[in-house]
């Protein structure tokens, strides 16, 4: 019943943007601390960045750091991932997922996840 779909994935050229958007369904997101992950081919899935539950606190990791932007509209079951200047590095599949907390930004805390967006950096 609960669920989590991702969507605004695709492919855009080196230093292009593209916003994510999580929509939750089944529960009030606002219970829960959300994470951004992604998994490229043959790596281990990542945190990418993690809002909390309704303080705004986020985390990010240090390579996105300065590029990318989390948020989240609670009135509208959503959390957002802005991302800019993007780079071929930053190609994978990208996941939300529910959170335990946002302190520890890794898969380990989350509970519920989405199905994934595919976001592709290429020229």
């Amino acid at each position: 019943q609960v669920q989590l779909v991702e969507s605004g994935g695709g492919l855009v050229q080196p230093g292009g943007s593209l916003r994510l958007s999580c929509v939750a369904s089944g529960f009030t997101l606002d219970y829960y601390a959300i994470g951004w992950f992604r998994q490229a081919p043959g790596k281990e899935r990542e945190g990418v960045s993690c809002i909390s539950r309704s303080d705004g606190i986020t985390n990010y990791v240090d390579s996105v750091k300065g590029r990318f932007t989390i948020s989240r509209d609670n009135a509208k079951n959503t959390v957002y991932l802005q991302m800019n200047s993007l780079k071929p590095e930053d190609t994978a599949v990208y996941y939300c997922a529910t959170m335990a907390s946002a302190t520890y930004c890794n898969t380990r805390q989350a509970l519920y996840w989405g199905q994934g967006t595919q976001v592709t950096v290429s020229s």
